[in-house]
């Protein structure tokens, strides 16, 4: 029971000093050196006179449920703070494992059924949508 106990103290000792030498020490964050590149997608979106909260519920109720029943990670999103684009500007990033994987997706997305007809309900809400994918750089702390 003591030497079992002595190891798993050892052990905890080891896993404690990894974590206190990683500011010390050159090298990538474990986390950062085992996950797989991804590209971003930074999309703003301006609503329609008057459908800014609308846009906001279908998000919130519909449309972040469709992206990642089609392979989007949904990272987080935005609403501008001051006025004008608080009252016509919603945006936000998505993740994907490459742009080809968005691509598919987004075709997957746009020919959904169930897409189809929630988005009926309430037509366009967004009179213009801008997409800009985004790749980090070499000394970003997300990667």
């Amino acid at each position: 029971m003591k030497k079992t106990m002595m190891s798993v103290l050892g052990l905890a000792a080891a896993f404690a000093a990894g974590f206190a030498t990683n500011s010390w020490l050159p090298g990538e964050a474990v986390a950062q050196a085992q996950s797989r590149p991804r590209v971003y997608e930074l999309r703003t979106y301006t609503a329609a006179d008057g459908k800014l909260d609308l846009l906001h519920s279908r998000f919130k109720t519909h449309i972040m449920g469709f992206f990642q029943k089609h392979g989007m990670t949904n990272v987080i999103y935005f609403k501008p703070m001051d006025a004008p684009l608080s009252q016509t500007t919603m945006i936000y990033l998505l993740s994907h494992e490459s742009r080809e994987t968005a691509a598919k997706s987004w075709e997957a997305f746009r020919n959904d059924p169930d897409w189809k007809k929630a988005s009926s309900e309430t037509g366009p809400l967004a009179s213009k949508v801008e997409s800009v994918f985004l790749e980090p750089t070499d000394y970003s702390p997300l990667k």
